[in-house]
């Protein structure tokens, strides 16, 4: 008799051990979710940022008005990224929405919170992006470079010689190199690349410096916002307005300061190759 209610003890103890480890992961999530917007409760995030004054409503998609004439008119743009993408800041509103709206475009906004080019798992970059339709059309294939692989150290790899066709994709230079030419391959669309706006990061400054040596060999688009000392010229009150962390972008930092700057940029570079 003392044998049972011995192991129904224990049984109860393992039960609440087992109850409360669920309950503190559970915890911590939403916690990794609401300072760190990751996780599967990272829109919890947003609780933060919707009293941020740059994502004030007079920022919002539904008050920007379309352009009367635009190159984009009509196109169909695919966006592969992370949170800079997603606008993991900005309460899920980033560039993507905003040239939407203003150009009359559709769009493909394949983009997760934390996720990298270099290939490990199936949140990758490269993962995603091969799920994506292979019959449909695209105009422009627009890519973020993304600042998770610098903050998470992944290698960076080197440009491949002239006629490779097998890249590492374990590395930044491979998995950028496998995008460029699957997107050609695949949906035969031009290809722009685009980096954040400056912060103090030695590995994403390599990043950029081997995307301009990518570009120079295939001939794709990079809209570098890092190193445009002109663009990245603003005043303490707009880098307050603009920007909820050294990273990401609210809705007044996408709409009245990254948005123009990439669409001068798409402007000029579709006209030249479509």
């Amino acid at each position: 008799m003392s044998n049972v209610k011995s192991k129904k003890k224990i049984a109860i103890i393992i039960s609440c051990v087992c109850a409360g480890l669920a309950v503190f992961i559970v915890v911590w999530l939403m916690i990794c979710g609401y300072l760190w917007t990751w996780g599967p409760f990272s829109d919890m995030a947003n609780l933060r940022f919707k009293n941020l004054q740059g994502n004030g409503e007079q920022y919002s998609v539904e008050n920007v008005e379309e352009l009367d004439e635009s190159p984009l008119n009509g196109m169909n743009i695919c966006y592969l990224g992370s949170s800079v993408t997603y606008g993991a800041s900005s309460l899920q509103t980033s560039f993507v929405e905003y040239i939407a709206k203003r150009n009359n475009t559709t769009y493909v906004k394949e983009a997760v919170s934390g996720t990298t080019l270099v290939d490990e798992g199936i949140n990758s970059y490269i993962s995603r992006m091969q799920s994506l339709d292979k019959d449909a059309h695209f105009d422009v294939f627009v890519c973020q470079l993304s600042t998770n692989d610098a903050t998470q150290n992944k290698a960076l790899g080197e440009v491949s010689a002239d006629g490779t066709t097998e890249f590492d994709t374990h590395t930044v230079c491979g998995a950028i190199e496998y995008i460029i030419t699957y997107v050609t391959q695949t949906w035969n669309c031009p290809v722009v690349f685009y980096t954040n706006s400056y912060y103090q990061s030695e590995p994403y400054a390599a990043m950029v410096d081997a995307l301009k040596e990518i570009q120079q060999k295939y001939g794709i688009g990079v809209i570098d916002l890092y190193t445009d000392e002109e663009f990245n010229d603003i005043s303490d009150e707009q880098r307050s307005l603009y920007m909820a962390d050294d990273i990401h972008p609210t809705k007044a930092g996408y709409l009245e300061w990254w948005t123009p700057k990439m669409e001068e940029y798409l402007y000029d570079f579709i006209g030249q190759n479509i």
